[in-house]
């Protein structure tokens, strides 16, 4: 397969997992309150909509938490399994799972600290109603960094040492 094919591939595959897993956390916290409403797909996304009479601010904070603590914690998990992920002879899912590692590694750490500030609060207008949005700000600027050096010196290193050994795409 080309390569670039398989660039087109794992762009796409990021994005629907950053959707799946993001949007499936508001998905699953709403609908465990009773106060999912509907899914709303909007151009290139989608959001979860509620019936946010049915939660308190707590409730609303946590359910604007949980789709970033998912995606975190799935970008924990695949920077950790890289080096088993690299091991796999597909270089089509190998290209797949980097994008993925790179959306949830900086997706919601860029937006929640600069992005948010342009494009509407998201999440944050949820989450500043259980901390002052400064302090959120800065805490995933803090990650944001933190991310961009998993990154840069783990996941970068381990995908390159794989796409540098030539295998048959499997």
């Amino acid at each position: 397969m080309n390569k670039r094919i398989r660039q087109y591939i794992g762009l796409l595959s990021a994005v629907l997992m950053y959707y799946i897993i993001h949007e499936g956390a508001h998905l699953i916290y709403a609908l465990s309150v009773g106060a999912f409403r509907k899914i709303n797909f909007m151009g290139l996304g989608m959001q979860i909509g509620i019936y946010e009479e049915r939660m308190s601010e707590t409730g609303l904070g946590i359910f604007c938490s949980v789709g970033v603590a998912a995606t975190m914690i799935t970008a924990y998990v695949l920077t950790l399994t890289s080096a088993q992920i690299c091991k796999v002879k597909s270089k089509t899912f190998k290209v797949c799972l980097y994008y993925i590692t790179i959306a949830m590694l900086l997706i919601d750490p860029l937006y929640l600290s600069i992005l948010c500030g342009f494009f509407g609060g998201g999440d944050m207008n949820g989450i500043a109603l259980l901390f002052p949005e400064w302090a959120v700000r800065i805490f995933f600027g803090v990650m944001l960094v933190i991310h961009c050096l998993l990154f840069w010196r783990i996941v970068l290193p381990m995908y390159k040492r794989a796409f540098m050994t030539r295998e048959p795409d499997a």
